[in-house]
C-alpha cells in the first residue's frame, strides 16, 4: 500500500525548550539485569554509548541484558552538533580493547553483539585495524553470535574500511544522521555523498547494511524523501528512523517533536520505495532491537 506525500509530515508545533510530549516517557534504569549488565562493563573496562551518548533507551535495553559497546575509547576526535559523547584528544589507544569486548560479549551470553567507536581520525587507519581484531575476537569467544557494526567513516580512506569489511560482520551499519543540508550544523566534519558511498561499497561486497537518521533538526519533507531515494539507490536493507533529543543546552535545539504517527507513515514510505525494513518511532536509536530488526529484514 503506498502512502500519500500530502500531509506526511504533521503540523506538530515546535517546543524545543519546553516538556517533552507524552510519547517520549522513557524507562528509568535499574533492576537485576541493568545491575549485572553494568557490573560486566566495569569490570572488563569497557564503555557504552548507552552512557556516553545518553541513550533513552539504556534503562529498557541493559534490564534486558543488552548495550551497545563503543569502541576506540570514549572521546572523539569530531564535534557532531547532536552529539553528547566528549570532543577532544584521545588517550592513548587500548589495544587489549578488542580482547575484552569478546569476553564480555561472552559473559553476557548475546545472541546478537552490536558494536560502535568513536572517531579517531588522528590514527592513519582511523582505528579500522582495531575494528577488525574486535570482530575476530568476538567471533573466537562467543562463537555464534552475530556481529552487527556502526562503523564511522574513516575519513573516506577505502582500505581502512575494508579491514573492516574483511571480518564480513552480519551487518555493516553508518549513519547518515540528517538531510545533506544540514551536515554542516549536524555533522560537520563529515560529507553526505562520502556516507553513501561506504555504504554502497559494503553493499556491492554482499553485506547486510544499515543506516539511521533523526528527524526534528529542521529537515523539509523534500529533504527526508531524497535520503530515503538515496539509501533505495545503494540498496541499503535497514533503516532506523527517531527523534532528536537534545542533551544539553550546548547542543542542537530541537526544532519540532515528531508525532509516532508521523514516524509510521515514513516507516511505510520506506519501505515502499524498497527499504527492506524501517525501523521508525520516537524512541527508535540505532542498535534499538537490532537483533529483532536483523531478523525481519534477512
Amino acid at each position: 500500500m503506498s502512502v500519500s506525500l500530502q500531509n506526511l509530515i504533521l503540523p506538530t508545533e515546535p517546543s524545543p525548550a519546553g516538556r517533552k510530549p507524552p510519547w517520549l516517557r522513557m524507562k528509568m534504569p535499574g533492576g537485576a539485569g541493568y545491575s549485572r549488565l553494568s557490573q560486566i562493563i566495569t569490570q572488563n573496562r569497557l564503555h557504552t554509548v548507552c552512557q556516553s551518548a545518553k541513550c533513552p533507551n539504556t534503562g529498557e535495553c541493559w534490564a534486558a541484558g543488552t548495550a551497545t559497546l563503543m569502541i576506540l575509547g570514549n572521546v572523539c576526535t569530531r564535534s557532531c552538533g547532536f552529539c553528547h559523547i566528549a570532543t577532544g584528544r584521545p588517550p592513548e589507544l587500548d589495544l587489549d580493547e578488542p580482547r575484552r569486548v569478546g569476553l564480555a560479549v561472552a559473559t553476557m551470553r548475546l545472541g546478537h553483539a552490536v558494536i560502535t567507536s568513536v572517531n579517531r581520525d588522528e590514527l592513519s587507519d582511523g582505528g579500522a585495524g582495531v575494528w577488525a581484531e574486535t570482530i575476530r575476537q568476538i567471533r573466537l569467544q562467543s562463537p555464534g553470535t552475530k556481529v552487527e557494526v556502526l562503523i564511522p567513516d574513516f575519513c573516506g580512506d577505502w582500505d581502512a574500511l575494508q579491514k573492516v569489511l574483511d571480518q564480513k560482520p552480519d551487518i555493516l551499519n553508518h549513519n547518515l544522521e540528517t538531510v545533506p543540508r544540514l551536515y554542516r550544523t549536524v555533522r560537520p566534519q563529515a560529507k553526505y555523498r562520502r556516507s553513501l558511498k561506504l555504504l554502497h561499497i559494503a553493499k556491492q561486497q554482499g553485506l547486510v547494511t544499515k543506516s539511521g537518521v533523526m528527524l526534528g533538526l529542521g529537515e523539509g519533507e523534500h529533504e527526508i524523501e531524497q535520503v530515503l531515494d538515496d539509501l533505495v539507490a545503494i540498496g541499503c536493507d535497514i533503516l532506523t528512523i527517531g527523534q532528536y533529543l537534545q542533551p544539553t543546552a550546548k547542543h542542537l535545539r530541537v526544532e519540532r517533536w515528531v508525532h509516532p504517527d508521523e514516524f509510521a507513515r515514513w516507516k511505510q514510505r520506506g519501505e515502499d520505495k524498497g527499504i527492506r525494513h524501517v525501523e521508525s518511532g520516537p524512541l527508535v536509536r540505532s542498535s534499538y532491537h537490532a537483533e529483532k530488526v536483523h531478523a525481519l529484514a534477512t
